[in-house]
């Protein structure tokens, strides 16, 4: 049984930064790409942020540029999203995901609310 769980999320002004946090437990899953999405009310879900698998590059949505970094610790099977300069439109649920082939899984969700 596979689980991620996310940490994080919380209320910030406009300008301030956020760190999510998400833990994956469970069966081995090597050879995966992990990622972060985002979904705001009444909004698709997008890709914020992902680290593939192969080669280690990162890859980050137009608006996230510059301002998101992921990471992972593979040791700690961690990874992360560091959030600056947060703006009124990142607000959304964050979701930690990894996948590989037609494998999937995803996490609950940490809400980030910029005002």
């Amino acid at each position: 049984h596979v689980q991620l769980v996310e940490s994080g999320g919380n209320s910030v002004q406009a300008g301030g930064s956020l760190r999510l946090s998400c833990v994956y437990s469970g069966s081995s899953f090597t050879q995966r790409n992990m990622g972060w999405f985002r979904q705001a009310p009444g909004e698709e879900r997008e890709g914020v942020a992902a680290i593939y698998s192969g080669d280690g590059s990162a890859i980050y949505t137009d608006s996230a540029k510059g301002r998101f970094a992921i990471s992972q610790d593979n040791a700690r099977l961690m990874w992360y999203l560091q959030m600056n300069s947060l703006k009124p439109e990142d607000t959304a649920m964050y979701t930690c995901a990894a996948w590989s082939g037609n494998t999937e899984y995803w996490g609950q969700g940490t809400q980030v609310t910029v005002s």
